[in-house]
């Protein structure tokens, strides 16, 4: 299972990329930067860049993160295990992800209660539209309200 066309990010998208662009001019948010983890292969691999990205994230003392992945399907396996150890360590988190008609990840934890999924076909699925299927400025908006909501209440218990 790989990414579809309508799933892939173009060169133009990463340079206005919506998400980056909210993060960096919101006056409530004290925009730490990009973390960019790859998708290995081995199962072993995918939960120890899941474990480091989370290590990483709390030693920056993020107060939230919010995760996003331009793959689905395997890519979800150490997606979802990196929901997991950012939970583990109390880091209120967002996802953003494709998820379509699945609607359902491949493993699954307690910590993915917050996820956006990204489709934008009627069907659900990949299509052959390039980028049709990516992040926008909605979905943009979505996880930066649903991650402050979080940091609220994580800072109230």
């Amino acid at each position: 299972m790989g990414i579809g066309p309508s799933t892939k990010e173009t060169s133009l998208h990463h340079f206005r990329d919506p998400l980056v662009d909210l993060l960096d001019t919101d006056q409530d948010i004290d925009f730490l930067g990009i973390m960019l983890v790859g998708t290995p292969q081995d199962n072993h691999d995918k939960h120890l860049v899941g474990w480091r990205a989370a290590q990483w994230a709390e030693a920056m003392r993020a107060d939230g993160v919010i995760l996003s992945a331009d793959g689905w399907g395997n890519s979800h396996v150490d997606y979802v295990n990196t929901m997991e150890e950012l939970g583990v360590r109390g880091l209120p988190t967002v996802g953003v992800t494709f998820q379509g008609t699945a609607g359902a990840f491949v493993v699954k934890n307690k910590y993915l209660n917050t996820i956006i999924d990204i489709n934008k076909s009627e069907a659900g699925i990949e299509t052959e539209n390039v980028g049709e299927n990516n992040l926008d400025a909605l979905d943009a908006k979505k996880a930066v309200a649903m991650l402050k909501l979080k940091i609220r209440k994580a800072r109230k218990e």
